[in-house]
């Protein structure tokens, strides 16, 4: 877009990250949106008009709240971002951005990196050619534990508050704690809890102490307790694993509902790719049982990937999730909410992300049909804007 030229976007409908309505038009200048109009006003004299018909839908970019950047999807991503050098990590990051970028995710919230990578991928990308990065940096983890490999070893209290410290002062948005073990850490138990309460206590005061966020890795049940009485801003997973496979705890999902917090829920998986390891594979069913529960309680829910991980979450893997989310019995309304403003709240830009009103930035998607009739025309993009400018590939009609 023109630099100090207001455009005028239309389309026959707008989602504004809370509802729909339509015909609608979107005023932006200098990277903001300046207005929102569904009342059928004529743009104003001197706009730049770009209308894309009565069957488009204009809405928020979308929000991932959950990507590993430098992790390269492949049968060998932790090998490739334990050993990888830095300039390779940092090619694989700017091009899961890239590709991020033109499948609508305006937003990712990157909740582990090595060596602070995608701060170094902030600083050397342009902002119009990248999604908006909310960074955590290597996430915090014990001596030997759950990503160890990325470098955020820490325990002890001069440890904890120096790490938490670290990532502030390096510009990090948001800390990561993995609470519990994890799958992809050889020899890392993902039933096993890794923190004290306590500790977890005491990281997230520091952390908001700073102005910064905060998210918690936790599959185990008997975790999950001690991250809810830590205050984390988001529970990354949320998966009830125990011994006997997933089994959900009502009192504890019933805290999370009464408190607000955000539930990350993982989900999105690339058909026609090698199928989660066995050890997930076996879980499965459970695990969609307490999805299902987790959604139908009313829980603050966004929507996360862990895209990079593994081959069946490549970067292009998010409208995968928001069918997964559908499948489990979300109203396709509540996922674009999810994808969109609520994931804004939850990674604390509500207000300047996944919403369409004024001083809001101008990140946008047009889609071609209806995500309310069919949620799969997320992929059915006929344009994207990232901070008011029209990412080439998906050229306006």
């Amino acid at each position: 877009m023109t630099q100090g030229a207001i455009h005028a976007l239309r389309a026959g409908h707008v989602f504004d990250g809370r509802q729909a309505a339509g015909p609608g038009m979107v005023l932006v200048e200098d990277g903001r949106i300046q207005d929102v109009d569904v009342t059928g006003a004529a743009p104003p004299e001197h706009a730049v008009v770009t209308d894309f018909g009565p069957d488009a839908w204009l809405l928020p970019g979308l929000i991932d709240a959950h990507v590993h950047l430098c992790w390269d999807a492949t049968t060998d991503a932790v090998a490739h971002v334990s050993t990888g050098g830095t300039s390779a990590l940092l090619d694989t990051a700017r091009t899961a951005a890239a590709t991020a970028l033109r499948t609508g995710v305006t937003t990712v919230r990157d909740l582990g990196d090595r060596d602070y990578l995608t701060l170094a991928l902030r600083d050397q990308v342009p902002p119009t050619e990248r999604p908006e990065i909310v960074a955590a940096g290597p996430p915090i983890t014990t001596r030997g534990g759950h990503c160890h490999f990325l470098g955020g070893e820490a325990e002890g209290t001069d440890a904890l508050l120096a790490a938490v410290r670290e990532r502030a002062e390096r510009g990090c948005d948001v800390v990561k704690v993995m609470a519990s073990g994890g799958n992809m850490t050889p020899g890392s138990n993902p039933l096993h809890q890794q923190y004290h309460p306590d500790d977890l206590r005491m990281i997230v005061d520091e952390a908001h102490r700073l102005g910064l966020t905060t998210a918690a890795h936790v599959h185990a049940a008997e975790a999950i307790g001690g991250v809810i009485d830590a205050g984390f801003d988001t529970i990354e997973h949320f998966t009830f694993l125990t011994p006997d496979g997933a089994t959900l705890r009502h009192d504890l999902l019933d805290r999370v509902v009464e408190e607000g917090t955000f539930l990350s829920l993982t989900g999105g998986w690339v058909p026609g790719t090698p199928p989660p390891p066995p050890a997930m594979a076996a879980r499965m069913d459970a695990l969609i049982d307490v999805m299902t529960k987790v959604i139908a309680s009313g829980a603050r829910i966004v929507v996360g990937t862990d895209a990079g991980i593994e081959p069946g979450k490549p970067h292009h893997v998010f409208p995968y999730a928001l069918a997964a989310l559908a499948q489990v019995g979300m109203p396709a309304l509540d996922v674009l909410r999810s994808a969109t403003s609520e994931a804004a709240a939850a990674l604390g830009l509500a207000g300047r992300k996944g919403v369409l009103r004024p001083g809001a930035d101008a990140d946008l998607l047009v889609l071609g049909s209806s995500p309310l009739a069919d949620l799969s025309a997320v992929t059915d993009i006929t344009a994207v804007y990232r901070a008011g400018h029209w990412l080439p590939g998906n050229p306006p009609h």
